[in-house]
């Protein structure tokens, strides 16, 4: 399986001149968007954007200067410990219905990142965007407590810097959803999957370093959070359904 590489970048030039070389050496295809001026390294071809794209409209122009059977949606601060994205597409390979796989993430200091997710609920949303995330556990979330699994298990939905995803499911799906300008889109494409019949995959085997910023846990009111709030709002939207979900 062949698998195409997009890496979205917003003035990561740093991130990329160290996460690149990881990745080419595991990919067919490369394409990188650049945002902002400074977004990638001197001598890196790049997309350049005359202005700033959402991540969903970025990946899905990427999707559209490849050609291979599976593509991955790369954040710059993510790094793919040798064999992971072989793994992945392995995986993808022999399973179908696999529309998406994930890896199991991981820290820089190598503790484990909380990737596999479960599809959001009305008090979940709650307690993650308010203080109350403070005092209030959000095990149900973040399967938290739980150990790493061993084998490769079926999750709700997978953080999105750094998913493999098969092009049948991207064509079926009609892309990612746009409307989403940088948080929401990865819920959104992988509940959708979901509704159509399509399996979510975390495959512990795949190792990729993350360093997953996360910067709209450390303050509560900026420009992020409200992206994150009118991602929320869309989610709810356009899958009422959910408001059932407490």
């Amino acid at each position: 399986m062949r698998v195409a590489a997009i890496v979205v970048s917003h003035g990561s030039a740093a991130e990329l001149a160290e996460n690149l070389p990881a990745l080419e050496a595991q990919i067919d295809e490369l394409v990188v968007i650049a945002n902002i001026p400074g977004s990638v390294p001197p001598g890196v071809a790049a997309i350049d954007n005359e202005r700033p794209l959402g991540f969903a409209a970025n990946l899905n122009l990427g999707v559209s200067r490849t050609t291979a059977e599976a593509v991955l949606a790369v954040n710059p601060d993510a790094r793919p410990e040798p064999g992971a994205v072989a793994a992945l597409a392995a995986f993808m390979e022999s399973h179908p219905r696999c529309g998406i796989a994930g890896p199991q993430m991981v820290f820089p200091d190598g503790s484990p990142q909380p990737s596999r997710r479960r599809f959001p609920t009305v008090t979940g949303t709650i307690v993650r965007r308010t203080p109350l995330r403070k005092v209030v556990p959000q095990k149900r979330h973040f399967y938290a407590g739980a150990d790493v699994p061993a084998d490769p298990v079926e999750v709700d939905w997978m953080l999105g810097g750094f998913l493999l995803v098969r092009r049948s499911t991207l064509l079926e799906l009609g892309g990612f959803d746009e409307g989403f300008r940088l948080y929401g889109e990865d819920i959104d494409f992988q509940y959708r999957a979901m509704q159509a019949g399509w399996e979510r995959w975390y495959v512990p085997a795949a190792v990729v370093v993350h360093e997953h910023k996360a910067e709209t846990d450390k303050r509560w009111l900026t420009r992020r959070t409200l992206w994150h709030w009118r991602g929320v709002v869309r989610f709810v939207r356009k899958h009422p359904e959910r408001l059932k979900a407490l």
